[in-house]
């Protein structure tokens, strides 16, 4: 049976990570004394929902966990320093923490460390998240003990209601772009300076005018879309976020 260690002191274990391809050891006392954590556990780098949902999600919402007194957001899965480093330079999420329980140490402690010989995998950890203030647990969200790998309380949308319920995720920004255009870069200064993370799509990587026609029905650049809707150039970017004042007024 997992069980909920709410209220009690972290593992004290000695990770081995790599660290510009050469070994680092982090210990449980630098990851977490005197700082507020949140660490999402998963049972493998390069798996299907770790790297398109679990993980992407943590980077985008880390703005908004900052600005909620998160000091560090820690990806912990039970796989070895290279692979997590390899998975980390695969991975676009330069906010998360990427951390290897190469030998299960801290999971086991954790009370985490599950078999999936069924898939291959060995001991892995079952998929979990919580928030660590100063070593201390103070909330743990646990996947329900079912068959496959569940994803239901773990994700950051969930952590993010718990530590301000009121709080509004930031709405998913996209800009297309085309390298050297002023207007492009106006377009994306413009959503820096409203605190916006934005992905951006540049044209010439396997992407042309047409790709900006069919999506936006526009054949220039740039073109913004947010919360999946389409903004439009840089005069109308601006314009939205003047009207968003406004409102806010």
């Amino acid at each position: 049976m997992i069980s909920n260690k709410e209220g009690q002191r972290v593992p004290s274990v000695t990770f081995r990570t790599r660290r510009n391809d050469q070994w680092a050891d982090v210990t449980s006392e630098q990851l977490f004394a005197g700082k507020t954590v949140i660490v999402f556990a998963l049972p493998g780098a390069y798996t299907p929902t770790c790297s398109t949902t679990h993980l992407p999600r943590y980077n985008e919402l880390a703005p908004t966990f900052s600005k909620l007194g998160v000091d560090e957001i820690v990806c912990l899965s039970v796989n070895d320093g290279f692979v997590m480093a390899e998975w980390q330079r695969h991975q676009d999420a330069p906010d998360v923490t990427f951390i290897p329980d190469g030998n299960g140490e801290f999971t086991e402690e954790m009370g985490m460390l599950v078999d999936k010989a069924n898939l291959g995998f060995g001991k892995r950890s079952w998929r979990y998240s919580m928030l660590v203030k100063d070593g201390l647990i103070v909330k743990q969200f646990i996947e329900p003990e079912k068959d496959g790998d569940p994803f239901e309380v773990s994700d950051a949308d969930t952590m993010l209601e718990y530590l301000a319920p009121a709080a509004k995720a930031p709405e998913p920004a996209v800009i297309f772009a085309k390298p050297g255009c002023p207007h492009c870069a106006r377009a994306k200064a413009i959503l820096e300076a409203n605190g916006v993370a934005f992905e951006e799509v540049t044209l010439g990587k396997g992407v042309s005018f047409s790709t900006i026609r069919a999506v936006s029905g526009r054949g220039t650049a740039p073109q913004v879309f947010i919360g999946g809707r389409h903004i439009g150039g840089a005069d109308e970017l601006d314009a939205y976020f003047a009207d968003s004042r406004k409102l806010a007024a």
